[in-house]
């Protein structure tokens, strides 16, 4: 019985293993744009058309990389059957074929040059900034996130990670945080990264950006996410002892919930002087009450 037991428990693994890469071959973006979930495979869903691109050209490349494993283990196969010993007593004296050398030369030049084309594409669209409709630039701390929004009054305000004893429902462990970037769907984000202490990374995965940032300078990239909803990023790059405990949350709204939202956080953060003349003065008054 223990065998049986420990045969089918052996099964059932092998059988699971297998599911788990078919849905890595045939579903890599299967996974919310949201946040990661335990046990996935491959990428979360693309929120904007950078990781779109992305998705794609690993798409592309894991079927080259399947067919080239494929042929290759299929060719030992038959180097092994047909040029063994036994079925070979008298081996070949061949040592060139030029046929066969044009071929093992020319065929992978190919295979790189379809490689390249969509490579070079991918590097041109993540490199060059295309006109953005606002820009947020993200500082990294030892160990928080300074964000500012230069475009609309310059108020800044800090991200820190929310505490387990201080989660609410639906808030994932280790990504949340108390203050969220928020930005309209649809608009072309300039992010500007720099650090104040040490490297960092802002990184989101849904988002296919992942940028340096380097105490004295100033780093770009854009993003433009297409539907609304919570996107969860960390910092990447190893910055210290809480490294692991420095999230990145961005929240995608409407234009018009933007706005608002553009609004209340200038009333609660800018001097009243520096406030602009169309600012929402009811909003003002409505976060002042409620502080």
């Amino acid at each position: 019985m223990t065998r049986m037991k420990q045969f089918r428990g052996a099964r059932w693994a092998g059988l699971t293993a297998l599911a788990g890469l078919a849905g890595l071959v045939l579903a890599p973006g299967a996974a919310s744009a949201a946040q990661p979930h335990p046990w996935q495979l491959g990428f979360q869903e693309a929120a904007t058309p950078l990781m779109e691109s992305v998705v794609s050209f690993h798409n592309l490349l894991l079927v080259i990389i399947s067919v080239i494993t494929a042929f290759v283990a299929l060719l030992m196969l038959y180097v092994v059957i047909r040029y063994n010993s036994r079925t070979n007593r008298e081996p070949t004296r061949t040592s060139h074929n030029t046929v066969l050398e044009i071929l093992w030369t020319a065929v992978p030049v190919l295979i790189l040059l379809v490689i390249a084309i969509p490579s070079f594409r991918l590097l041109f669209q993540s490199d060059i900034i295309p006109e953005a409709d606002m820009t947020v630039k993200a500082t990294g701390h030892q160990w928080y996130w300074s964000y500012e929004y230069p475009d609309h009054g310059a108020f800044a305000f800090d991200a820190f990670l929310v505490e387990d004893e201080d989660l609410q429902p639906g808030q994932p462990r280790l990504l949340a945080t108390d203050n969220h970037i928020v930005v309209p769907v649809g608009a072309v984000v300039r992010l500007q990264v720099t650090a104040s202490d040490v490297l960092h990374a802002w990184a989101v995965p849904a988002f296919g950006v992942k940028i340096d940032a380097v105490p004295g300078r100033l780093n770009e990239t854009w993003f433009q996410v297409t539907e609304p909803g919570l996107y969860y990023g960390q910092c990447s790059e190893l910055c210290g002892v809480r490294h692991g405990y420095m999230p990145i949350t961005v929240e995608a709204v409407s234009p018009a919930a933007f706005d608002a939202w553009v609004a209340e956080t200038q009333a609660r953060l800018l001097p009243a002087e520096s406030l602009p003349d169309d600012a929402d003065t009811d909003a003002a008054v409505r976060l002042a009450s409620n502080n």
